[in-house]
Order: C-alpha cells, then structure tokens, then sequence
C-alpha cells in the first residue's frame, strides 16, 4: 500500500510540473528562433470578405469605444460587415449601437428581445452572415467581444493568412491594461501572457493552437458550428470542431487587441469556474482529440489543456497520498508543507495586503491556488448540470 501511495503522489507532482514546466520548456525549445510558416495573400486586394461578428449584453460603458475600433479597421472597402447582436440588453446599449448603424450601412444590428447567452446570439450572426454569401465563397468570420478594443489593422493582420486553404483559426494577440500591484492583475496578466506564448508555439510547430482566447479571433466560415444551448466555452467548441473537420489554427502575435485585466479575485474567480464546468463540457465531448495523448491536436491538448484542468485532483491527491504516508518522515514534512502552502498562503497574503504589502511570488501563489480552487467548484456545476450559457459580463470600468 505504501509503494501503491508513493506511485500517486509522484504521479500527481509529475503531471503539475509537466503541464505547468516541463511542457512549455520543450515548446520554447522546440520553436526557438521558427516563425509562423503559412502561405498569405500578397496585397489587401486580394483579401476574401469578412463578417464581424459580436454579442453584446448591456455594454454601454464601452461599446461606443468597440465600435469606433471596428469602424476604423483598415480593411478593403466593400469587404468588411459587421453584424452585432444585442442579448436583450437593458441600458443605453441598443441605443448607442442603433446610432452608428443608420451611420454605416456595412454595420447591421439585431436587438433580440430574450436572453440567449453569446454562442446563441453567434450562432444567429453567423447564419445570417452565411446567407448573404454565395455558396463557395471565400468567407471569414472575425469574432470579437465589446471589451476588447482592436488596433486599426487587427482584421487585415489576421485575414492575411487565410490564403492557406486549410487554416481555420488565427488568433489576435491579447495585450492587458490597467494592472495594479496591489490587487490580482499582474498575476493575471502574467498568466495570459504566458499563456498566449505557448499558443504562439503551438502554431508555429504543428499549427494545432489549442484555443483562442475568444475576444477576437478569426475563422472560416466553413469551419464555424453552431455552438450547444448549454456549452460554456464557445471558443473552445469551435475549434475542436475545426480540428475534426481537419482544420489549423495558429495565433498571429502582431494582430493587437487590447482589453482591461481583471482586478477582483472573487470575480475571477466565478469567472475561471464558469470556463472549469465548460472545459469539462469540451472534454467529454472531444475524446478522441486527446485520447490516446499522441498525434496532432492530441499531444498538445492532453498536455497543455487536460492535465491542467485537472489540476485540482493532482493538488488534492499530493495532499492526501502525504498525509496517509505521515509516518513516513519525508512525507510527514511534505504534509505540513504542503498543508502550510495551501491553508497559510492566502492567508499571509491577505493580512499583507490589508499593511499594503504586495509581494508578487506571495500573491502568485495564492492565484494559483485560488484558480484551481474555482476549477474544482467547476467541477462541481459540471455535475450538477448546466442547462443554459447565459452569463452576467463583469461591470465595466
């Protein structure tokens, strides 16, 4: 029983340290001094025709600012739409949008009257794009959200590599404002940093990025599906769809979008448990892209993706598989270790912070735990049932 025990605590050590270190090591590596190698489209001209598409839920402390962005995208004149759904929003939103639209004529707005959570409002978009297109049109979507505010030349910066005719995903670069030293942004930004580098390797490797951030990507429409009533994560399902269908996805780091960081642990944290139950969701869904965990997308995604979401298992089974082998000397101080890690840490950094004292490896560290925390509590909605997608946006600043 001992050995049995010793077994899975190391395992559980080695999947953190491989998902979390060792994984993004080899992919730096492995891509050092690579860069994106995809056939693009030799002048604007030549660029297909896109469709914008944005689902906004009672966003009018920044929608005048998103919709500004995407009326200056320096983009062929004539090929660009911009179809905006509103998800029966309640404030100034609708207004705000129906006044730019009588103003642009390539700019279409749906005011839905019932709350449908963005993929239903998408999915509307999509269909209604779809149906002005010929069949067999080159024809990209760029789906973006109202707080992420793009640089004049996102659209043209992504659409270039759509001369590749199996690409189907190119994701814009996540730029983060407004961090703060004493709150959780830095630690926020530091991770969707990181993140974003590792989707970056990805694509340049294997051009298998595994999922955009979902704030503004682009995708042929060809690849688009419709995203479930009840999925969470819609990015995510459209691109594991895509990679069924055979298609590529890479992210294009020169495509600048910029969005605020969040500042609040507690909305994050209801926010990163929404995304858990959704993972979840993708997961059972998608078996075969990552079981067994070899080829292309499954390598990368059982290593970047699933051994992460399940983060939480190997952090309780280190804990556990440790207390029950306490008579065990080395265990025993690896118990109150970690027992001290995941119980004084929050607890530190909070008393710290209330003195004013930011300490970043202290604050990391408790971002850590705390995100995994909202994965477990992911787990949980996932058991429960999730019956619709609809979702409160956090209150703009």
């Amino acid at each position: 029983m001992s050995l049995f025990l010793q077994c899975i605590f190391w395992s559980s050590l080695l999947a953190l340290l491989y998902t979390y270190l060792i994984y993004p090591i080899v992919l730096s590596i492995l891509a050092r001094g690579k860069q994106l190698d995809t056939e693009q489209y030799e002048s604007p001209e030549h660029f297909p025709r896109i469709s914008v598409l944005m689902a906004v839920h009672n966003e009018e402390a920044v929608i005048e600012e998103k919709l500004t962005s995407l009326i200056e995208q320096e983009y062929p004149h004539g090929k660009i739409n911009i179809y905006i759904g509103s998800d029966n929003s309640s404030d100034n939103t609708n207004e705000i949008i129906s006044g730019y639209a009588t103003q642009h004529t390539h700019l279409h707005f749906f005011p839905f009257s019932k709350r449908q959570g963005k993929p239903g409002v998408i999915n509307q978009l999509a269909a209604t794009a779809t149906s002005h297109f010929p069949a067999g049109a080159d024809h990209i979507f760029v789906i973006t959200d109202a707080s992420v505010m793009m640089s004049p030349g996102v659209c043209a910066t992504l659409v270039k590599h759509f001369k590749h005719p199996d690409l189907a995903i190119v994701d814009a670069q996540m730029l983060h404002t407004g961090m703060l030293q004493k709150d959780i942004s830095g630690s926020e930004n530091s991770y969707i940093s990181w993140e974003g580098r590792l989707k970056y390797y990805e694509g340049v490797l294997w051009k298998k990025m595994i999922g955009p951030f979902g704030g503004c990507y682009a995708l042929r429409s060809d690849f688009f599906a419709p995203v479930p009533d009840n999925f969470l994560v819609d990015d995510f399902y459209i691109t594991l769809q895509a990679f069924r269908k055979g298609g590529l996805a890479i992210k294009e780091p020169s495509a600048l979008c910029y969005e605020p960081v969040g500042h609040e642990l507690d909305e994050e944290f209801r926010r990163k448990a929404r995304i858990s139950a959704g993972n979840l969701q993708n997961m059972f869904t998608f078996p075969d892209l990552w079981l067994p965990p070899v080829g292309l997308p499954n390598f990368p995604f059982f290593s970047h993706k699933i051994l992460r979401w399940l983060g939480p298992i190997w952090l309780i089974l280190l804990w556990l598989t440790a207390g029950l082998l306490f008579h065990n000397q080395f265990y025993a101080l690896l118990f109150i270790l970690l027992t001290a890690l995941y119980v004084l840490t929050p607890l530190l950094d909070e008393g710290l912070k209330k003195l004013h004292i930011h300490w970043a490896l202290l604050r990391n560290v408790r971002y850590f735990l705390t995100m995994n925390l909202a994965l477990l509590a992911g787990y949980i909605r996932y058991v429960k049932g999730i019956k619709s997608n609809v979702w409160q946006p956090p209150k703009r600043q």
